[in-house]
């Protein structure tokens, strides 16, 4: 295979382009080298940080040795899809959060944008949906379109507990049971290995075929593990590939604590310095709709590994940077106004490609109309990386920082580059801004009043039968 081979992995290699962070470009509104080099023992810190802790599952950074440690599990899964694309016309995610935007990135990126309106014999697999809210009308809407007798669920919690998907769960195993089929026939479970509900619900069934979230890998670092792996293989997305992008760009950055050779530990010590600076919003701007999602992704590993308020000292703070999604070109027509000429509260990362699968020649026409008539003779390609240059030029001129990340084309092998880039650079500026990159306690806070507020709603039914006293539940209700 392609990704075997030296000269085309080093032909595939994602790149990073820096110089419109930099005062050389931007002036005083850029970084100086001084300011750059003053960062240099913090982020060899940093880098010295990640490398003693690979691996660790007690500081949840097992997903560090993915692309090493999954030949077995790779080998099941590749066989459990090719059985899923020959028996079922549904494959459905049943998740939250990285359960699910992780699959949705991957299905996007790397599978044809109309992938499931394809006829059967154009498509690699069957169709793919992926329920990741717990919004009535779309489950109504999803069984709409699905026979649920033809369809394979896979069902995505580290617990079994996530009450988003668990009520997914009893929904679709209602409709197996009325449907007349067997639960372990058309539902797979990934989840904890020896403990949880669907643990629990599959030793009750005499074994539901499940995978393993491993203890190390939380929700939005786990892509890369069979949370990712199944849903991809299933599209006939090449997983190993996927796995070999991670491995390579994994190896380009463990082997050089230096930042001028490590490109995710460059991309956060900018994003350091630029939020050391006031600037607090980070753009993720695709210049490509197959990587529209994988700002949504990006948006979940940024915003929830670094937005906190305690350092790993006890300290208070209140750190992290918001992270927004746009989409070149078409938000070139909504945001770039408030990004050339808004508040310096901004950092854009540009994904641009330099080939894209397909060109799409413009012909000519409209001849007598100039400013319709010089686009014949072009391409689509070639309109679309103008655009994305011209975005960076608007940008630069007006002072604004921005960087690019250069992808040769996209494949699973960059893709699986881009993820791990992304993953080890948050993994690098947590340790940077001394904070706890992989936990959550501002979403387990959440968690725990949804129950409160589901407990507060039964009482009040219960209330209208008996004499009960319903409960006080503070801060939150349905009303």
């Amino acid at each position: 295979m392609g990704y075997k081979t030296i000269a085309w992995r080093k032909s595939m290699r994602v790149t990073l382009d820096y110089n419109n962070m930099t005062s050389a470009v931007l002036g005083e509104k850029g970084i100086s080298p001084k300011q750059l080099s003053a960062y240099r023992s913090r982020a060899a810190k940093a880098w010295q940080y990640v490398q003693k802790n690979r691996g660790k599952d007690e500081l949840y950074m097992g997903w560090t040795e993915l692309p090493y440690n999954q030949n077995e599990i790779v080998k099941d899964i590749i066989e459990t899809a090719k059985n899923i694309r020959s028996k079922f016309q549904n494959f459905v995610v049943l998740g939250i959060g990285g359960s699910a935007l992780g699959p949705t990135m991957a299905f996007n990126a790397l599978c044809h944008l109309h992938y499931n309106d394809l006829p059967r014999n154009k498509r690699r697999g069957p169709k793919f949906f992926v329920e990741d809210n717990v919004d009535p009308v779309r489950m109504h809407d999803l069984l709409d379109v699905i026979n649920p007798a033809k369809t394979c669920f896979n069902v995505i919690s580290k617990s079994g507990a996530t009450s988003e998907t668990m009520a997914q769960y009893l929904i679709i195993l209602d409709q197996l049971k009325k449907a007349g089929v067997d639960v372990q026939n058309n539902v797979i479970f990934t989840t904890d290995a020896n403990k949880g509900n669907l643990k629990k619900i599959s030793d009750e069934y005499g074994g539901i075929k499940s995978y393993v979230l491993p203890d190390g890998v939380g929700g939005r670092f786990s892509e890369l593990c069979p949370v990712g792996l199944l849903p991809a293989a299933v599209c006939g997305i090449d997983v190993k590939a996927l796995l070999a992008g991670a491995e390579y760009m994994d190896r380009l950055c463990r082997t050089n604590r230096s930042m001028y050779k490590n490109p995710a530990l460059m991309c956060a010590t900018l994003q350091v310095i630029a939020m050391e600076q006031g600037k607090n919003l980070h753009v993720m701007m695709p210049y490509s709709d197959n990587l529209k999602y994988l700002s949504d992704w990006y948006c979940q590993l940024w915003a929830e590994s670094l937005g906190k308020n305690v350092t790993l000292d006890g300290e208070p703070c209140n750190v992290g940077q918001t992270p927004v999604k746009a989409l070149g070109v078409t938000d070139q027509h909504s945001q770039v106004q408030l990004y050339t000429e808004g508040p310096f509260d901004k950092v854009v990362t540009f994904l641009s490609l330099k080939k894209y699968a397909q060109t799409m020649p413009i012909p000519h026409g409209c001849e007598n109309i100039p400013d319709v008539a010089f686009l014949g003779g072009h391409t689509m390609e070639e309109l679309i990386q103008a655009e994305n240059a011209a975005t960076a030029f608007a940008l630069t001129k007006a002072g604004r920082m921005n960087y690019t990340l250069w992808i040769p084309e996209l494949n699973a092998f960059t893709l699986g580059q881009l993820l791990f880039l992304f993953e080890l650079q948050t993994a690098y500026a947590g340790a940077m801004l001394n904070v706890n990159t992989f936990n959550q306690p501002g979403v387990e806070e959440g968690k725990r009043l949804r129950l409160l507020c589901l407990e507060k709603r039964a009482t009040k039914k219960r209330k209208k039968n008996s004499t009960l006293t319903p409960q006080t539940i503070p801060l939150i209700s349905f009303d």
